[in-house]
């Protein structure tokens, strides 16, 4: 039987002839050790449990910690990686506009330099065709004063024959 602190406080024994019932003090005493150290064996027990519970506790509030670290550092480390992609991104493209802007100045030069040798193709052959027509013009003169000379020589020649 489980005895209560009120129980304890109002427990009446039987008077004898000099006083209490020896014998009832005894076993209430006994009952009393008894429930006493079932009590303690109970609070040692829920005490252990307790620290046990308290230590796991201890220990998930750890993993939690570490998780959220993990966690932390891994978000961290995702932004980290995102904003050295579009640096990385950021430079690639400068340096494909600085590579575009390079081929197109080199382009323009080349057409400018295509244009400057066409022209003085251009004038190169002006000056050809002016030298050869200039030849022509010679060949020309020269074919009609041969004609003309071809033409006197077929005329007969007009002899006057001077009397003396």
């Amino acid at each position: 039987m489980g005895w209560n602190a009120v129980e304890i406080q109002h427990r009446r024994f039987r008077m004898r002839w000099m006083g209490l019932d020896p014998h009832e003090v005894e076993m209430f005493a006994q009952q009393m050790a008894e429930e006493l150290q079932i009590q303690k064996r109970d609070n040692a027990s829920l005490r252990k449990d307790l620290q046990e519970r308290e230590e796991e506790l201890k220990e998930y509030k750890q993993r939690e910690k570490t998780i959220r670290n993990v966690l932390m550092s891994v978000h961290k480390s995702a932004e980290q990686i995102k904003e050295n992609a579009e640096k990385e991104a950021k430079l690639i493209v400068a340096q494909a506009e600085l590579n575009a802007e390079n081929i197109l100045r080199g382009a323009n030069q080349r057409l400018t330099q295509l244009h400057e040798e066409i022209g003085e193709l251009k004038r190169h052959r002006l000056q050809l065709e002016s030298k050869l027509r200039s030849v022509l013009e010679s060949y020309q003169q020269l074919l009609d004063l041969e004609k003309e000379d071809a033409k006197e020589d077929e005329q007969p020649a007009k002899v006057t024959l001077l009397s003396r």
